[in-house]
């Protein structure tokens, strides 16, 4: 039986130049669909100085409050019906649940297009970190309305999925996120690298991987490098990324290097010439950084969400920690208390470590990003083929 053929229009408020999770992963994802010969019509907002290619459609964007460098895209919903009227899609995908996305969800219905949605984003959760929580009721009904106005809405974890279905989304398809291998692997260790770092072979190098902001905990990573100084002072952390804490960070860090933004394989050998890696945030859907750090044979150090409770099992192939039993301080002490305890005995259990980054590098093969998006590729077509058919044939049913 001949394999069909879609016209996919792809619609999100980030892609690649942006560095963000959301972002390489969209642009991976348009590449793979279009190789399997759809055709992939891309709608975003226009970044600086661009002109759009064949096959795109850029709209107007504005910044995301502190988040420079990053857009909303303006809700051009008369341009959408418009090109889709010229040219019907089989099926339009929204990644993101902004202006663009809610335009976009508006014109498929108008034209009884087939819609499908990811969820990326605990922006409700967001909003306690930037002292907006009076919002996060208003965030949480505003997402789940999105959503259920969807045909099929994409979630990267069973944990997750029944959060959601809890708190009352329907039509949830478990569709996870992959790794590329032959990128982040232990194979990319570099001598030179870490000398840079002012270690040597011997010495500790722990790793956090994330956006400096409030949400990642980044507070936490400081916390546990300072517990592990105290059993390894010749150890270093090293933080690669950017974002509005960095200034803050930056003042009185002995023992700290800021990389910056890594990319390719830059970031690829720094995540394998460290030692240990740490990742507190609370905030994440999924988390892949977590991946590329399993890929690259490093021993983790995380809270029991996202990729971590979905991939990772505690002492076998990482430390994994329970989040806070509540929203008390006592609770988040209890719980941040712990990371800071498997961090700092990890760092002087050398045997210990190697054993955690062989068995998450092990685990790490099993998410092929060809498999993945396989199985997204799947979900598409059923979903495309008819609404209320696309549940059968997805494997939903």
């Amino acid at each position: 039986m001949e394999r069909p053929r879609l016209s996919i229009a792809v619609v999100t408020e980030t892609y690649s130049p942006e560095l963000n999770g959301v972002a390489l992963t969209v642009e991976r994802t348009v590449h793979y669909l279009r190789g399997r010969g759809h055709k992939v019509d891309l709608v975003r907002p226009r970044q600086a100085g661009e002109v759009a290619e064949e096959g795109t459609l850029l709209v107007r964007g504005f910044p995301l409050p502190r988040y420079p460098g990053l857009q909303f895209g303006m809700p051009a919903v008369f341009r959408l019906l418009r090109r889709w009227r010229k040219a019907r899609p089989d099926v339009v995908h929204i990644v993101t649940e902004g202006p663009l996305g809610w335009a976009a969800l508006f014109a498929a219905r108008q034209l009884g297009v087939p819609v499908t949605s990811d969820y990326r984003t605990h922006f409700q959760k967001y909003s306690g970190y930037y002292r907006l929580g009076r919002l996060a009721d208003v965030i949480s009904a505003a997402l789940r309305t999105f959503h259920n106005r969807c045909d099929l809405t994409f979630v990267p974890t069973r944990m997750l999925a029944a959060e959601m279905a809890a708190q009352g989304y329907r039509n949830l398809a478990i569709v996870g996120r992959g790794v590329d291998g032959e990128l982040f692997s232990p194979t990319r260790r570099s001598a030179g690298l870490r000398a840079q770092w002012g270690l040597g072979e011997r010495q500790l190098a722990v790793l956090h991987v994330g956006r400096l902001a409030p949400e990642k905990n980044p507070a936490l990573v400081r916390e546990a490098f300072h517990a592990i100084r105290r059993e390894r002072p010749d150890a270093r952390l090293i933080w690669v990324g950017d974002g509005p804490l960095r200034p803050e960070l930056e003042r009185d860090a002995p023992g700290e290097i800021f990389a910056g933004v890594q990319r390719g394989e830059a970031l690829a050998q720094h995540y394998a010439s460290a030692d240990l890696f740490l990742f507190p945030s609370l905030s994440e859907t999924f988390g892949n950084v977590v991946v590329e750090a399993m890929a690259s044979a490093l021993p983790i150090v995380a809270f029991d969400i996202g990729a971590t409770h979905e991939h990772l099992a505690d002492r076998l192939s990482a430390r994994v920690l329970p989040p806070p039993g509540g929203d008390t301080r006592a609770a988040a002490a209890l719980a941040e208390s712990a990371f800071i305890g498997a961090a700092r005995v990890l760092a002087v259990q050398d045997r210990e470590r190697r054993l955690l980054a062989d068995a998450a590098r092990s685990a790490a093969r099993q998410l092929a990003w060809p498999v993945i998006l396989g199985e997204f590729e799947a979900r598409l077509v059923a979903c495309a083929a008819g609404v209320g058919h696309y549940r059968h044939a997805a494997g939903l049913a």
